[in-house]
């Protein structure tokens, strides 16, 4: 609790003096992309962690510290990210809060491996989206232009400036929101666009086959009575 007051503290003096971010007590840090997760409860595993951190920046590598005997979580973890500015973000903005009862306590460690541990060990693999057959079809038979709010999305998200703004992942949480919205409208535009073009191919769909077997099923029926008309129907 000691360390997640004199965070804030710092924090507050650095907020009430307008002090630049390279000039902050975070550049102390700024050879270290991990950060040390205290106070974490003991049900959570390293994917929940990863999914709570992952907010403020890319997740590289966990090691949530556990009984070697019993292999239970000890309640606390190292977490590197991929941008070392993230770190500042979670140590900001996930000290002291409460998580399931019990206060984090996040602060910036210089963490190195264990001598005979595994390099590959607690790496994250990123995030890929495996994509529908259907989807890379039409994907490939029409790419379309990005739209307006995914224009906005990546803006805000290559823009570092605001990076010590811990509302920003807040209004990027707003804009992702938007970018699905206009995506979801766009499917049904195209949905309902796709489905008019069915209906008129359906109602075009008689060829000069069907005409000419129409016209001398006509004529059969005139040869067997006079008095029928070209329509087939009495005169």
């Amino acid at each position: 609790m000691n360390t997640v007051r004199s965070i804030q503290a710092l924090n507050a003096r650095e907020l009430e003096a307008g002090t630049a971010p390279e000039a902050s007590w975070h550049r102390d840090f700024a050879d270290t992309a991990y950060i040390f997760i205290g106070g974490l409860p003991f049900d959570l595993s390293e994917g929940d962690i990863i999914t709570i951190f992952s907010q403020y920046g890319e997740p590289t590598h966990i090691h949530l510290a556990r009984d070697k005997e019993t292999g239970k979580s000890k309640g606390f973890a190292f977490l590197k990210y991929e941008d070392q500015r993230s770190t500042d973000l979670a140590v900001d903005n996930m000290g002291g809060a409460q998580l399931m009862g019990r206060t984090l306590r996040v602060d910036h460690t210089r963490y190195k491996k264990k001598e005979g541990q595994d390099e590959d060990e607690g790496k994250i693999e990123k995030f890929v989206v495996t994509k529908s057959e259907d989807e890379a079809s039409a994907e490939s038979e029409e790419e379309r232009p990005m739209l307006k709010e995914e224009i906005e999305l990546a803006k805000m998200i290559n823009n570092h400036e605001d990076d010590e703004d811990p509302m920003k992942a807040y209004r990027l949480d707003r804009k992702r929101e938007e970018v699905q919205a206009a995506l979801q409208e766009l499917t049904t535009k195209n949905d309902s666009r796709n489905g008019h073009r069915h209906k008129h191919h359906h109602r075009t769909n008689e060829g000069p086959g069907e005409k000419a077997m129409e016209s001398q099923k006509t004529r059969e029926i005139k040869d067997v009575d006079p008095s029928l008309g070209a329509t087939g129907r009495p005169m």
